[in-house]
């Protein structure tokens, strides 16, 4: 990150802290030079930036004041109060419909699934994996079988023990990316007519997913800063025969909620006293903006409940489709699964990230992600917060890279969408994120892509199609 992002960013936080509100003066240019050790050319930088965004404003003769509509201005959306309880699926070819737009390289990417892949280390990746092809032990292609590649295994076991998991290398089974550990793992917990929780709104392939396996769903509502409601869940499972929670309790896709930490222990107590098994999606939660990771659930899953799904995909390597799940009690069943499934996920790949793990470069690369991601969400709220109309409402996750928004009550989530298309910008509308298709008014925005003034102007035309 440049040294004027980073200075942009650190004044941007004290803004939203409130240690800086609207009106207050911004250190002189001297002074920010003297204060932060940095030259004339930076601290100007960092405030024409902030100015572009509209969280600062300049008065002639004055200086730097911080702008009356500065970050904080929009609300943040309300709990969602999904109707009706459970329902059999009927989704996939509206969210196919709507997920092909996505692909064209000539489209402004708001609607994709994924960050930009020039925040990753490929060119390094291609190296190892280039070198594990050369090098690869022919015997690999029995031993590497599932659950997996040892070495690979026993680094996922390595950052569990960072986040507080002592976890045996044994439990972790390695998958074609968290897709397949996901269906993995409601193979090995239900049965076609199942009836499984999950949050509203909910990532769309999750709905996928429970669809093909004939299973029926009911949606739990939650809120957009604290994620699933417990009350609601524990209504669900009082009165409803939950065989399963699939769960994003990490900067849930779409919100970006993080369930605080004595409510994810009190999700647990919740599971443990019906017995029903967590299938927690924790893809995102190396993308932490804070300087703390958040608390791994696996830390707290005493009896082997939660069946713990991630990948590299997010975090290092798009398109190596790599993932894996820590299964719990349920780990030699899922490598069951996955042998009868897809006998194996590919042993280079496998090898290349296991001695891109060992040389230790995943850390230092992970915070250069997790900073621009830090940048591109504030561009993204600034541009929101100018463009869109009067009754917006916003999440500011703190970590992942996707913001919800809900728009005023007449708005159309879906005539939008279209709209955008025929312009050449792409979002998600909110009904792909819900068994009935709700959210009409909300949409999905990914700023997982370095702040262009393409982009810009993107979010500037989706305001003033909305107004």
């Amino acid at each position: 990150m440049n040294l004027y992002d980073r200075l942009a960013l650190d004044i941007e936080q004290r803004i939203r802290d409130g240690v800086l509100r609207a009106g207050e003066r911004l250190p002189s240019v001297r002074k920010a030079c003297e204060s932060q050790r940095l030259s004339p050319s930076t601290v100007l930088k960092a405030y024409y930036l902030l100015e572009s965004r509209g969280l600062i404003e300049v008065r002639p003769q004055s200086g730097y004041y911080v702008g009356p509509r500065a970050l904080g201005a929009l609300p943040e959306p309300r709990m969602t109060h999904p109707v009706g309880a459970s329902t059999a699926l009927q989704v996939s070819d509206f969210i196919f419909e709507i997920l092909e737009a996505v692909k064209d390289p000539a489209v402004v990417p708001l609607g994709s699934s994924f960050a930009s892949p020039y925040l990753y280390p490929l060119d390094k990746l291609g190296r190892f994996l280039a070198a594990a092809a050369r090098h690869m032990d022919p015997r690999a292609t029995v031993t590497d079988l599932p659950p997996g590649n040892d070495e690979l295994r026993r680094q996922i076991a390595l950052r569990y023990l960072a986040g507080g998991v002592a976890l045996a290398p044994g439990e972790i089974v390695i998958t074609t990316g968290a897709m397949e550990a996901l269906n993995l793992c409601l193979e090995a917990v239900t049965q076609p007519g199942d009836l499984v929780a999950v949050e509203s709104p909910t990532f769309h392939a999750g709905l996928q997913m429970i669809e093909r396996r004939g299973l029926k769903v009911i949606e739990i509502p939650t809120h957009p800063r604290d994620g699933v409601s417990l009350a609601a869940l524990a209504d669900a499972l009082r009165h409803h025969p939950v065989k399963a929670c699939l769960l994003m309790l990490n900067f849930q896709h779409p919100m970006g909620s993080l369930v605080p930490d004595d409510n994810r222990r009190a999700l647990l107590d919740l599971l443990r006293h019906h017995d029903v098994p967590l299938i927690e999606d924790d893809t995102y939660a190396e993308l932490h903006f804070d300087r703390h990771a958040p608390l791994a659930t696996k830390a707290l899953d005493s009896t082997g409940l939660v069946l713990h799904v991630s990948s590299f995909s997010k975090s290092l390597a798009p398109g190596y489709r790599v993932g894996w799940v820590a299964a719990g009690r349920y780990a030699q069943k899922i490598q069951r699964l996955k042998l009868s499934a897809s006998l194996a996920t590919t042993i280079p790949v496998q090898i290349a990230i296991a001695d891109f793990l060992k040389q230790g470069a995943f850390d230092t690369h992970l915070r250069r992600l997790r900073s621009a991601l830090e940048v591109q969400e504030a561009a993204m709220a600034a541009a929101i917060e100018r463009y869109f109309p009067a009754g917006t409402r916003l999440t500011r996750p703190r970590g992942g890279y996707f913001v919800w928004v809900e728009l005023p009550p007449n708005c159309d989530a879906l005539a939008l969408h279209r709209r955008a298309l025929d312009e050449g910008i792409s979002l998600a509308p909110g009904p792909i994120f819900s068994a009935k298709r709700e959210y009409g008014n909300c949409i999905r925005l990914n700023f997982g892509h370095p702040w262009t003034e393409e982009i810009e102007r993107a979010v500037r035309r989706l305001g003033e199609m909305l107004r």
